[in-house]
């Protein structure tokens, strides 16, 4: 904001001018305090704001010439001609402490002071301030600030974190307390664009500590503060939120797009893990119950444990398929290939007739879990060592033999998946020593059907496998 009754000149040589004074000059002699300051006019009596007016040369005394410093890095030959005569009064300046140490006895034998105005015979101080700019309005900044010392009422000019943030640097050159405290508790107190958190990070060292507290509290992480944000996200979306499929979708596409895969690996783990846990337990609990008391008791805590399994089943599906896009499911498949107790309760389980009326679709959900990391293994999308291969088909086969020979009758969604994970199963059998596989192979035999026509994957292993098995010793050579 710049006063439209400010002289603007042509730009003096300095050997024309008065003694000239700079920031720099004074701020190695003046340091920002904590108290507040209060100054005193001659008498010693407190001085408070009178009804003088900004750029009044009728009652000014001070006469105050601000240019582009010449030895300032940043000035451009453009800002080299301003050049702007204000009138300004001295008990207002000294709310500034930098004008206040200038103006005080200490300095006044150094500024040429005794200048008279030929009009009125009144003593007039002429003072020189160099403002050294990297932006084109700095004068127009320091003008603001300097304006602002004539009021108390600082929210007509600083209301918007861009003027706050132009000004905040100008009040802190000039040690303007008020107006420091005005710009910081106006930034703290709104959002910021991204261009203007930019130049908050870049201006918080010139504050004090109390000052930038807040500003910093909004900009500087915790410890492991977006992996504990991700995590809080995804037990939010699994388990929380009722529009459950749209923000897990949302959630997804965050996990997509973080910038650090480890990070996003840490958390789906332990999540992972999670819900493993209690999808184990629930049907620990469930195939080997250990309760006492009546029958109606024992079947409510049944049914619990299995709808605890099934939902917990499809949270972790959701983890699964997530690790997958992300390409972060190794340990996910080397935990699903080490779930031997796992599998036997869940063989125990689907033997069972009680769950078909209270959790129809739970061999589904597990089966696509299994499926899943499988068809990954197979496709080399996640690179598994051999024994971690020969495990995961060997401890899941027989839950996936249990849940075709089991659950009646079959649906067309649960007979594509289980003809998929067969599929699944003899590729990754296929890269698996022969000895393995022939091992694997012969559980295998459940996959044929009264029309030998309608397997043709199994044909494609057993003569994979015996092709390999008559081919002539390999020499040493």
């Amino acid at each position: 904001m710049i006063p439209t009754n400010t002289k603007k000149r042509q730009r003096v040589p300095h050997h024309t001018c008065s003694t000239r004074y700079s920031s720099a000059d004074s701020s190695q002699k003046l340091c920002r305090s904590t108290s507040a300051t209060s100054f005193n006019d001659a008498s010693g009596s407190d001085v408070t704001l009178l009804s003088t007016s900004f750029n009044d040369s009728s009652t000014a005394d001070v006469i105050l010439r601000l240019y582009v410093d010449i030895n300032s890095p940043f000035s451009s030959d453009s800002a080299l001609e301003d050049d702007v005569q204000i009138y300004v009064h001295s008990h207002i300046l000294c709310r500034s402490k930098y004008f206040a140490a200038l103006l005080s006895d200490r300095w006044q034998n150094a500024i040429p002071n005794n200048a008279v105005d030929s009009d009125n015979d009144k003593k007039v101080i002429f003072l020189n301030f160099g403002v050294s700019s990297n932006k084109p309005n700095s004068i127009s900044d320091h003008l603001t600030v300097l304006q602002l010392l004539y009021t108390e009422d600082f929210s007509s000019v600083i209301n918007t974190v861009s003027v706050a943030l132009d000004l905040l640097p100008v009040a802190l050159e000039l040690l303007f307390e008020d107006c420091v405290k005005a710009c910081v508790k106006f930034i703290e107190a709104v959002p910021w664009t991204e261009e203007e958190e930019t130049r908050v990070i870049e201006i918080i060292p010139l504050l004090r500590e109390e000052e930038s507290k807040e500003l910093l509290s909004r900009v500087s992480p915790t410890d492991n503060s977006c992996e504990n944000m991700l995590h809080g996200l995804i037990l939010a979306a699994i388990h929380n939120h009722p529009n459950m499929a749209f923000v897990k979708a949302f959630v997804a596409k965050l996990l997509r797009d973080f910038a650090s895969r480890e990070s996003a690996r840490r958390v789906l783990e332990k999540a992972f893990e999670e819900s493993l846990k209690v999808v184990k337990e629930s049907l620990e609990e469930y195939s080997s119950p250990d309760f006492r008391g009546d029958h109606n008791e024992t079947e409510a805590i049944q049914r619990l444990n299995l709808h605890t399994a099934m939902t917990n089943g499809r949270h972790l599906l959701w983890l699964v398929e997530r690790m997958i896009e992300l390409r972060v499911a190794d340990s996910a498949v080397k935990e699903w290939s080490e779930q031997a107790v796992f599998t036997a309760d869940l063989q125990r389980a689907f033997r069972d007739d009680a769950w078909r009326n209270i959790v129809p679709g739970l061999p589904a959900v597990v089966m696509r879990c299994t499926c899943k990391l499988a068809t990954a293994v197979a496709a080399g999308t996640i690179l598994a060592a051999r024994q971690v291969r020969m495990k995961l088909v060997k401890d899941w086969l027989p839950v996936l033999i249990v849940c075709k020979d089991n659950v009646s009758p079959l649906l067309p969604s649960h007979k594509s998946l289980y003809l998929e994970l067969e599929e699944t199963f003899l590729r990754i059998i296929s890269t698996l020593p022969m000895s393995d596989s022939q091992e694997l192979l012969q559980q295998c035999l459940s996959f044929s059907t009264k029309n030998v026509e309608d397997c043709p994957h199994l044909f494609t292993a057993f003569n994979t496998w015996f092709r390999r098995a008559t081919r002539p010793p390999q020499s040493e050579d």
